[in-house]
């Protein structure tokens, strides 16, 4: 598979003031194929170590006194030696060794030389736990599923992805059904390694959905053994009421429909044990639609999406048959998949914040805002072409932003203040 990521990784390979980087990500999202893949082609030799249930890095990460005794230790570990020059060394599941994330101190200030890649899926779980974290030391990327144009590579739509890369809007129209009818492939499929791997054979949709459900289980059975005892059966509750949530007009987080009486701060350390872990995405309600963003987020009021469409697709029931219909799988769920879908594109983009508005009283709302560093830009997002929605109206009139996006099934199209952008050209932002 094509992994825009690994581009990033070859820009970081190629810094001359390079700092150990962690590939961060939800399990089963394609961290460990992709840090040992780069390791394959890029260098002469790599050294890859799990650092999960792995006692000798434990031991050998317990009280380091220099890069040397690490790199001695390694050396032993993998049976040969390491050139710094030619020589990849990627920990794995790094989180699972607190004094391994410490360590990474060493790496970037006192042996720059050595290029270490680190996986992690629960890396923001062991923050919150108190592990002390060398923030200056250590450049953090994200990883997330296969997005839109990813999986158009997978299934051999390359020409499909450079028309729009190229913006090349004066032709996308003649090939408009065709990027539809890939838009509701991608929302059964969604974008995780595993299950694109097995719709790409023969266009299996059974199988893709065979392996989102193995991919469900295995995060369902990771609860018990990774998540604080204490916390799961809360952390069961919030994970079965997502579809619920999302399957709402207005998809803010309610605690009340899990339980009558349930108050957040009982769900606190749940909630933080699912969005640390990658398993759920949350996007706060911005009081104040301007950047930063971040300092108008409302902690009370949220959505809680899942990493991934297809994984929500299969939560949700959405019958295969369903793609046959026009436009029946934007409409399903009160347009649950397609907010999801756009969110999972905004975030393939790295670094961007995302918040959403919606007035005081839920008057109005506005499904995304988008942080660019210099201001907050509404996104609206109209199921199928209704480009007379009145969400988006009531923000402009309100706030005049200097740019705003209503994405849909329509074309592209610009007009003063506001971009048209097709929903399947949204990693052209």
């Amino acid at each position: 598979m094509v992994r825009t990521a690994y581009e990033h990784l070859k820009k970081w390979k190629a810094r001359k003031t390079r700092r150990p980087l962690i590939l961060r990500g939800p399990r089963q999202v394609g961290k460990t194929w992709l840090l040992r893949e780069f390791g394959e082609k890029e260098y002469e030799c790599s050294v890859y170590i799990d650092f999960e249930n792995n006692r000798q890095m434990s031991s050998l990460f317990s009280d380091p006194s220099s890069v040397e005794q690490i790199i001695t230790g390694l050396e032993l570990y993998a049976g040969h030696k390491i050139d710094p020059a030619a020589t990849l060394l990627i920990f794995d599941e790094i989180q699972s060794v607190p004094q391994a994330l410490t360590c990474l101190k060493l790496f970037g200030r006192d042996a720059p030389q050595y290029h270490v890649l680190c996986g992690s899926s629960e890396l923001d779980v062991a923050l919150h736990n108190g592990v002390p974290f060398p923030a200056e030391w250590v450049e953090v990327f994200d990883l997330h599923p296969l997005s839109f144009f990813e999986f158009l590579l997978a299934i051999g739509k390359e020409e499909y992805v450079t028309m729009l890369r190229e913006r090349r809007y004066d032709l996308t129209p003649n090939y408009r059904q065709d990027y539809i009818r890939f838009l509701k492939y991608y929302c059964f499929v969604g974008g995780m390694p595993e299950a694109v791997e097995a719709f790409t054979e023969n266009r299996d949709f059974p199988a893709a959905r065979e392996a989102q459900r193995r991919i469900l289980a295995n995060y369902e059975q990771g609860f018990s053994k990774y998540a604080p005892i204490e916390t799961l059966p809360r952390i069961r509750m919030l994970w079965n009421s997502i579809p619920l949530q999302l399957n709402r007009e207005n998809r803010k987080f309610v605690f009340g429909l899990m339980k009558e009486g349930a108050r957040a701060r009982e769900f606190e350390p749940s909630l933080a044990w699912l969005t640390g872990s990658g398993l759920v995405r949350d996007i706060h309600r911005a009081a104040v639609p301007e950047s930063p963003l971040e300092a108008s987020e409302d902690a009370r009021a949220f959505k809680l999406f899942l990493p991934d469409v297809g994984l929500l697709s299969c939560l949700m029931g959405l019958r295969q048959d369903m793609l046959l219909n026009d436009n029946a799988v934007f409409q399903a769920y009160h347009g649950a998949l397609v907010e999801q879908y756009v969110l999972q594109q905004l975030d393939s983009l790295n670094q961007l914040v995302v918040c959403y508005w919606g007035a005081p009283r839920g008057t109005a709302e506005v499904e995304f805002l988008v942080d660019n560093c210099m201001d907050a830009i509404p996104v609206e997002v109209a199921v199928e072409q209704n480009l007379q929605s009145k969400k988006l109206k009531v923000f402009r009139e309100k706030f005049q932003p200097k740019q705003s996006i209503r994405t849909s099934l329509a074309d592209y199209r610009r007009e003063p203040g506001l971009l048209n952008l097709p929903l399947w050209a949204i990693e052209t932002l």
